[in-house]
């Protein structure tokens, strides 16, 4: 039987950044499932014909009311291997991170983001109390998040230094905590093109419009000798998890585009990145 893992917590305390460190570390991970088919899910992915052999599902706040309570007493009955882990963090902390992100807390009390952070604390309690594990994310980067995810749901092989490859818009916020950060705006925007527009770094014509630019072959050929030199040395000086971050204006074309390339580049001199489009789908 697979082993089960119900990731919660409190809005901002890291549940997105928990649930795609378990995604690299190969566990199948389940997001926004609706609580009422909760169990229904489970029975297909941790029975004996699951394909997978760990499994976790995460669950966004504003649906952990009484209907999850009973789905998540009922998962225990699916698999005595299921285990909830909860996601806590100090409410100084959040509305710090509230505030750097400008995201809207799920929870906006008319009294502003700290009255909406208690009040979702409020709501949260029970589920809290019947966690198995209670995480406190306040003082912990996400780096050191990623490590005690390894620690704790790791397999043997999953202790060498990992690398991950992101892209995001600087309009969003430039993502904390990264080890290496690469402005490409210096890059012709195919925003500006009208037949770009609509399309996103993920797309070939707009691949073959940023990484054809002189200067971008230039900048990736130069960046790619650097992290194969610097990669290595790294790990052998015990890191854990090395981030290298893009950023454009949108994090839709420019940012994402090299950030694809890099990402083949590495993999074909014998890395193995994780990657992620933060801001894509804004």
């Amino acid at each position: 039987m697979s082993d089960l893992l119900v990731i919660t917590g409190l809005s901002g305390a890291g549940r997105s950044e928990f649930s795609s460190d378990l995604e690299d570390l190969g566990w199948f991970v389940i997001d926004r499932l609706p609580p009422d088919i909760l169990t229904k899910v489970a029975d297909l992915a941790v029975g004996p014909e699951s394909p997978w052999d760990r499994v976790a599902f995460a669950l966004k706040a504003d649906t952990v009311e009484g209907d999850c309570l009973r789905a998540l007493d009922d998962l225990r009955e699916v698999s005595n291997r299921m285990r909830v882990v909860f996601l806590d963090c100090s409410t100084e902390e959040l509305v710090r991170r509230y505030k750097g992100s400008r995201r809207p807390h799920p929870f906006p009390g008319a009294s502003g983001i700290e009255a909406g952070i208690e009040e979702e604390r409020a709501l949260m309690q029970p589920v809290r109390t019947i966690a198995d594990l209670v995480i406190d994310t306040s003082d912990i980067s996400v780096h050191d998040l990623r490590d005690k995810v390894t620690e704790l749901y790791g397999e043997e092989g999953d202790r060498s230094m990992r690398t991950s490859v992101t892209s995001f818009g600087f309009k969003h916020g430039a993502p904390r905590d990264t080890d290496m950060l690469m402005d490409c705006r210096f890059i012709p925007n195919p925003h500006w093109v009208d037949e770009l527009r609509p399309l996103s770094g993920m797309d070939a014509p707009v691949q073959d419009f940023v990484l054809g630019q002189d200067m971008a072959a230039s900048f990736l050929d130069q960046l790619e000798e650097m992290l194969c030199r610097l990669l290595p040395a790294y790990e052998a000086q015990g890191k854990a998890y090395l981030s290298i971050a893009f950023g454009c204006t949108g994090g839709r074309h420019r940012s994402v585009a090299v950030a694809e390339a890099m990402a083949v580049r590495l993999r074909e001199r014998g890395f193995d990145p994780s990657v992620r489009h933060r801001d894509l789908d804004r």
